[in-house]
């Protein structure tokens, strides 16, 4: 579903560059929920902000589907970042004057395909987020969780390849986080969503298929969820965290 190729991308400050992907590589299969992990500075929103296209890397590749992103002009990459990417950010970004639904139908809107049929996605997904009895409410008049819960079905209300997700957790509480993170659960087994996530939050990383970290701008390690609980791999991640603290 993605690929990324030997990923890198530099910032130039006066005359002094900064590398920060240094050669990334890395797959997402369909229907697979991953999260990236890393120290401030590791590249972690980097490599999100090169994936989703907003900002050009250097060298390397990242294909979507059957496509390679970087060899898109902007007007193909505006729909691919449309139709084929979802986002959901850590501040909901919701519009105050919507209603739930309202906002979950935006991108639909936006791209002009708005429809019947996605008149009966949205209220699907209300009622696969326990959202449906806050439909016609306004961002104002639910809770954060709820806010999330909302944005999630934003991103998959034009069925896309891959859903984004930028510290979707940063600003909850844990119940609130246990939600949200349920939600995402529901996208991949109820709607075969494929999800990557970017987090610093190990109980939110505990539930994902996998867990990529980053440090230094390349791909420290790779933990496998595979058929153990939550908490043993929660106890997982904080191991390779401590390990990578001591060297």
């Amino acid at each position: 579903m993605l690929t990324v190729q030997d990923l890198h991308k530099s910032y130039q400050v006066g005359k002094t560059t900064y590398e920060v992907l240094k050669g990334v590589t890395l797959q997402v299969a369909k229907g697979e929920f991953v999260a990236v992990m890393g120290p401030s500075g590791s590249g972690k929103t980097t490599l999100l902000n090169c994936i989703s296209c907003y900002i050009p890397a250097d060298s390397g590749q990242i294909t979507l589907g059957q496509r390679q992103l970087a060899k898109l002009d902007e007007t193909s990459l505006a729909a691919v970042r449309n139709r084929q990417l979802g986002f959901v950010f850590q501040d909901f970004l919701l519009l105050d004057g919507l209603t739930v639904r309202q906002n979950i139908l935006l991108p639909a809107i936006i791209g002009g395909t708005m429809g019947r049929g996605v008149e009966e996605r949205a209220d699907q997904l209300c009622q696969v987020f326990g959202i449906a009895a806050i439909a016609g409410k306004y961002p104002a008049e639910i809770s954060g969780g709820e806010k999330q819960r909302t944005a999630v079905a934003r991103a998959l209300i034009n069925n896309p390849l891959l859903i984004l997700a930028d510290e979707p957790t940063g600003n909850l509480d844990s119940k609130s986080s246990r939600a949200v993170i349920a939600s995402f659960e529901q996208a991949r087994d109820a709607l075969q969503a494929t999800i990557f996530m970017v987090t610093h939050d190990s109980f939110a990383a505990s539930f994902c298929d996998r867990v990529i970290i980053l440090r230094d701008g390349v791909v420290w390690r790779v933990l496998a969820r595979g058929e153990q609980d939550r908490s043993h791999f929660q106890d997982q991640l904080l191991d390779a965290i401590r390990d990578m603290g001591k060297e």
